[in-house]
């Protein structure tokens, strides 16, 4: 069976650097920070009071009242985002087979915010009984945006939740890809999305030392590859993408931002949060993403590598990426959105994706905010292009895109230009 070619027709976003595709994309080349105090609740009693949250949404904008009441806000966001793609792409659903045309979306905690909401306002008045809102399960539940995506459409294809960490969306993506080219859509909304910046969400990664404390600069915050980087800063938001069956997108001429040329996935097999120390699981996910793509190491020219700033995780990837490319590794850009966006959990490879797709189109590789001279670390080879604080212009050909999450889970998705 020939596989099919799959491409991308669409991109969707609500991000902490923007609530739409453009005002992300001139924020990410500018190196700008979505990193700012805390607004969603109170956070001044923890240790950290600070985060990358998505600015300035107002649902009423998006939905009616009623319908945003049944909603969390990851499905919120996901919502929109899809709604941007689908829009982007323009997709004619009239004239659609809607039965070949999926949702799959990657989300890591789903609810948490409703969650938190229902069990607290129940324990502060047991009294009064179990008095739920009969929308609790609903809302909380990580399939319900990509179900209520396929309601808005009517799309009825294959419509599920992937969940995996923070490679929850790039697994979605990796899915996507796979039952495209199999024949079994010909198009797919997939993305990520994850909204967990509440008491419990970030007071739990607190308690696990995972978060940035540097609450006098939040901006600074997240610093890959820098000495002095001490956690991620927790983000939120969404992004989609539309993937098409090459030979279906050209037939409605539909606009190719870039074709997905292969997926990775492999398993640490080493710990429930600590990366492999010498990024074993990385390097094997890197190569499966090549081989599936019949791309060699020097045919990359950009990775936008999971990068979280934490003192763990940066060294690894790199030492994975150094084993995996060789000497190809000093002649390609490495930069990390998260410096920028901060880390959205499971919906960080999608937006992740939708960067270096534009990276890809635009011929342009995005920085890695927040490093300053003499801070450097000794264990980090500063002689590969990590491409920091400002953007730098290159050819493209193709680019390659790391998520790694709690579990040892690990996921690479490649976009090359289309040929």
């Amino acid at each position: 069976m020939k596989l099919k070619r799959v491409v991308v027709t669409g991109i969707g976003a609500v991000t902490p650097l923007g609530n739409t595709v453009p005002d992300l994309w001139d924020s990410v080349i500018s190196g700008r920070s979505g990193a700012a105090p805390i607004t969603h609740f109170d956070a001044s009693n923890f240790k950290v009071r600070f985060a990358c949250e998505v600015k300035n949404f107002n649902p009423s904008n998006y939905f009616e009242p009623k319908e945003a009441r049944k909603m969390d806000l990851f499905t919120q966001y996901a919502m929109v985002a899809a709604q941007e793609a689908v829009t982007d792409a323009k997709i004619d659903v009239e004239n659609e087979n809607l039965d070949k045309i999926g949702v799959i979306l990657g989300v890591g905690i789903g609810g948490i915010r409703t969650f938190e909401e229902e069990v607290t306002s129940y324990a502060t008045h047991p009294e009064l009984g179990p008095r739920f809102n009969p929308f609790f399960i609903p809302k909380m539940i990580a399939d319900i945006a990509p179900g209520l995506i396929s309601i808005k459409y009517g799309f009825r294809g294959m419509n599920f939740t992937v969940t995996s960490a923070c490679a929850s969306s790039t697994n979605a993506i990796c899915d996507a890809f796979n039952y495209i080219r199999l024949g079994k859509a010909n198009i797919i909304v997939v993305g990520g999305a994850e909204a967990a910046i509440c008491e419990s969400g970030v007071g739990g990664f607190i308690s696990m030392h995972a978060l940035s404390t540097r609450n006098d600069s939040p901006e600074t915050a997240s610093r890959p590859f820098s000495k002095s980087r001490d956690g991620f800063v927790l983000g939120e938001g969404a992004a989609c993408l539309i993937l098409e069956e090459y030979e279906h997108a050209v037939a409605r001429g539909a606009k190719i931002y870039a074709e997905v040329a292969g997926c990775g996935l492999s398993a640490d097999a080493h710990h429930i949060t600590a990366p492999h120390p010498e990024g074993k699981g990385a390097a094997a996910v890197m190569r499966d993403a090549l081989e599936d793509a019949e791309i060699r190491p020097e045919d990359i020219d950009y990775i936008n590598v999971h990068g979280t700033s934490t003192p763990l995780g940066d060294i690894a990837e790199l030492k994975a990426v150094k084993e995996v490319f060789g000497e190809a590794a000093y002649k390609l850009n490495i930069s990390s959105s998260k410096s920028m966006t901060g880390h959205l959990l499971g919906a960080a490879g999608a937006v992740e994706s939708l960067i270096s797709i534009l990276s890809v189109a635009n011929d342009i590789v995005t920085p890695t905010i927040n490093f300053t001279e003499g801070d450097e670390d000794p264990e980090i080879d500063y002689a590969l292009n990590l491409t920091f604080n400002t953007a730098q212009k290159r050819t493209v050909r193709a680019a390659l895109s790391n998520t790694f999450g709690f579990g040892g889970h690990n996921a690479s998705v490649i976009y090359k230009k289309l040929s």
